[in-house]
């Protein structure tokens, strides 16, 4: 794969650094690719801000910060109140649709959104958003091959959790399979479209 410039971002307690670990991982030890990834956290650890910076490439990662990302995932309005900017022109947005709400962006930017919380909800564990969210992401992108994500998340997650958090994947993928062939979203352009804001 080429460089690519990646940046996952909501608040602390949503596994912001576990997924963007995920990815890295998926590319770099199941995957024969290379990954870098940094993190970034606010003042509060639960609750303020924090993102992850992630490379991946198809060759040696020679600067590991992310200067103009190609794909943003944004899990809080926060997130995306601060960092959509950055997206570089033509970029990918992914985000959580009950989460954040969408104003004005370039007409190049394909958005994609899928309400993560609810069906890491009905799973039973809220916590497993973020593998929802790194299933969906594998789906739309289609950087990196399911079966590498799979055994990614098996190696990073507790056994207890394991099978809870390959379900939350699949959840996922089959979302981002199904958002993928019907296309990019302009939810900024739908103002009654629903999205409702973040709630702590």
């Amino acid at each position: 794969m080429p460089l690519t410039e990646i940046r996952v971002a909501g608040f602390g307690g949503q596994g912001v650094i576990l997924s963007a670990i995920v990815l890295g991982k998926a590319a770099s030890i199941y995957q024969g690719e290379y990954a870098t990834m940094t993190q970034n956290f606010g003042p509060e650890a639960r609750g303020g801000a924090c993102s992850a910076q992630l490379m991946l490439s198809d060759q040696p990662v020679l600067y590991p910060y992310v200067t103009e990302p190609e794909i943003l995932v944004v899990m809080s309005q926060e997130a995306y109140t601060k960092f959509a900017p950055e997206l570089k022109d033509g970029g990918t947005l992914l985000i959580e649709r009950d989460l954040v709400r969408v104003s004005e962006t370039p007409a190049q930017t394909r958005i994609y959104s899928i309400p993560a919380t609810r069906i890491a909800e009905e799973l039973g564990k809220r916590m497993v958003l973020n593998i929802v969210m790194v299933g969906f992401f594998a789906a739309v992108t289609q950087m990196l091959e399911a079966d590498a994500v799979r055994k990614a998340i098996a190696d990073s997650v507790p056994s207890s959790f394991r099978e809870l958090n390959l379900k939350a994947f699949d959840k996922g993928y089959e979302y981002g399979q199904a958002a993928l062939a019907a296309g990019p979203e302009r939810p900024d352009l739908e103002p009654d479209s629903v999205v409702s804001q973040e709630t702590q």
